[in-house]
């Protein structure tokens, strides 16, 4: 299932409680946002205890803006990124998400 997030505390809750998750940066009107979403669903979907966490960058502009800052990862929509220990690890972007990276790189970096 995946979860939205709003809020810069949000996100800072998720960086202190979760050890490992993904996020991904979507655009509501972008078509190649859309088909990354889709992917990062089906990935959810197959994968329950991998927690999964998205922003609209529309509705959440200042979020995704202090992500790229805070983490010096050069903005993107999409954006998938896997956190461990409240960090970066791994990011892609574009037709590079999909559920199959996104389950190799999780697999990977267990």
């Amino acid at each position: 299932m995946l979860n939205k997030i709003d809020t810069l505390d949000q996100l800072e809750e998720l960086l202190n409680k979760e050890e490992k998750f993904y996020l991904l940066k979507h655009s509501l009107t972008c078509p190649i946002s859309h088909a990354a979403y889709q992917e990062y669903q089906k990935f959810a979907d197959e994968n329950q205890d991998v927690p999964t966490y998205y922003l609209a960058v529309q509705d959440s502009r200042s979020l995704s803006d202090a992500i790229a800052e805070k983490f010096q990862i050069k903005h993107e929509s999409p954006q998938a990124i896997l956190f461990s220990n409240g960090n970066p690890l791994w990011n892609a972007s574009h037709w590079k998400i999909t559920k199959r990276s996104l389950a190799s790189t999780f697999t990977e970096n267990q």
